[in-house]
């Protein structure tokens, strides 16, 4: 298992030790980690299962959680989930992760600030 998912699945909880992918070892992997396109209130993600299938990539992990309030860096400090993918080359898994990526469409809701005179 690479390295980057032995430490994001320990992030969120799991048992790295456990998990085997039952994929052939690939010659490349990553990940990426969803940025936060907007400030808001997050509501959810459209075409997770598209952006699943796309060739090469392993896993796509949504952690935000409805109703979160979502703040985009440099000032936020998450993101909005991982995506995993293997494949022969470093180019052939960049070009997933962004073909992955491409397919995500983020509801986040417009966060109103109260106001205290």
């Amino acid at each position: 298992m690479p390295l980057e998912e032995v430490i994001i699945r320990h992030a969120l909880g799991g048992s790295p030790g456990l998990v085997t992918s039952g994929r052939a070892a690939a010659k490349a992997s990553g990940v990426m980690m969803i940025p936060i396109p907007k400030g808001g209130i997050y509501e959810a993600v459209d075409g997770q299962d598209c952006a699943a299938a796309i060739p090469g990539v392993d896993d796509v992990i949504i952690t935000a959680k409805q109703g979160q309030k979502l703040v985009p860096l440099p000032e936020g400090s998450s993101y909005l989930g991982f995506i995993f993918a293997r494949g022969d080359s470093p180019d052939e898994v960049e070009r997933a992760l962004r073909r992955s990526h491409a397919e995500l469409r983020f509801r986040i809701a417009t966060a109103l600030e109260t106001f205290n005179p």
